[in-house]
């Protein structure tokens, strides 16, 4: 079985002749009467997902990822915890890192409760958002 190396070095070096055999396949398939009416168009076009994990939410989603944002802030409280217990000038920069990461966590969590709103409104208990610009 040829690796894809070979097969693309093929394409790459036959092209022309590979159009031409599959222009006069079209011909001998209109003279046979294969083809209907019916139009068909196929491109190599390729999309990013709208409706990816992030910015899908259905009820049933949405409780895991509150607890798992949860999980995150206890996480980051006890750390904080230790970080007190120690006291060291090292830890307050430590410190002052896991107080944004916790502020950031609670505001992620806040969104996620408005948007819990949203879903529970919506009538097929699910929303799709739109990308963020890049």
């Amino acid at each position: 079985m040829p690796d894809f190396k070979t097969i693309a070095n093929f394409r790459k070096d036959n092209g022309p002749a590979i159009c031409a055999e599959c222009r006069r396949f079209i011909e001998l398939c209109r003279q046979l009467k294969l083809f209907s009416q019916a139009l068909v168009a196929v491109d190599g076009s390729k999309f990013k997902a709208v409706n990816n994990r992030d910015r899908n939410f259905t009820g049933a989603k949405m409780q895991p990822r509150m607890e798992h944002i949860e999980a995150g802030i206890n996480r980051y409280m006890a750390s904080l915890d230790l970080a007190d217990q120690a006291e060291a000038a090292t830890d307050q920069g430590k410190s002052a890192r896991l107080k944004e990461k916790i502020a950031a966590l609670k505001q992620r969590m806040q969104q996620l409760q408005e948007i819990d709103v949203v879903v529970q409104a919506a009538r097929d208990k699910q929303i799709s958002t739109k990308p963020r610009p890049s």
